[in-house]
């Protein structure tokens, strides 16, 4: 059997409730198949990745952080949040305070000595970064710190 119906008659097929031939569906299918596929692809190829490695210029963060410390930050946009840290021995750290898993916010929690993320319980080690429990799939984005004689200065980010 064909179809005589032309293509103007689709849009009052569709608003009128008829139901859809074989050849409209394919093509509505076909269509958003496509689509999850070109957006697929942006992500899998970083198009829209926040943190990225690179060059941002230094931006001072804070006068001073005692051992033990905490700030948070915007770098290297003011849409990338951070939590920057000086651990007990000195060690200065800092990471994205966005959970890699879904995107809610990391705290430190500074007695058991790990980032969490309490939204699904994902562990990230203070001192790396890396996964230690929980559902994320990747570490957090590294950024750099510096201590300098006039401050605790952000010179970059990694990942």
């Amino acid at each position: 059997m064909t179809d005589t119906r032309t293509r103007e008659d689709r849009p009052t097929r569709l608003r009128t409730g008829t139901l859809i031939n074989r050849r409209d569906y394919l093509r509505m299918l076909v269509l958003a198949s496509g689509g999850l596929l070109v957006g697929t692809a942006g992500l899998a190829s970083g198009l829209f990745r926040r943190h990225g490695g690179g060059t941002a210029p230094a931006r001072r963060v804070a006068g001073s952080l005692a051992a033990g410390g905490m700030l948070t930050f915007s770098y290297p946009g003011d849409d990338d949040p951070v939590i920057g840290m000086r651990l007990n021995d000195g060690k200065l750290v800092a990471f994205s305070s966005v959970c890699t898993h879904l995107s809610c916010a990391v705290l430190w929690r500074r007695e058991k000595g790990v980032l969490e993320c309490p939204c699904h319980q994902g562990i990230f080690d203070e001192r790396t970064g890396e996964v230690v429990a929980g559902p994320p799939p990747r570490a957090l984005p590294r950024v750099k710190l510096e201590q300098r004689s006039d401050g605790v200065y952000a010179v970059g980010s990694e990942g």
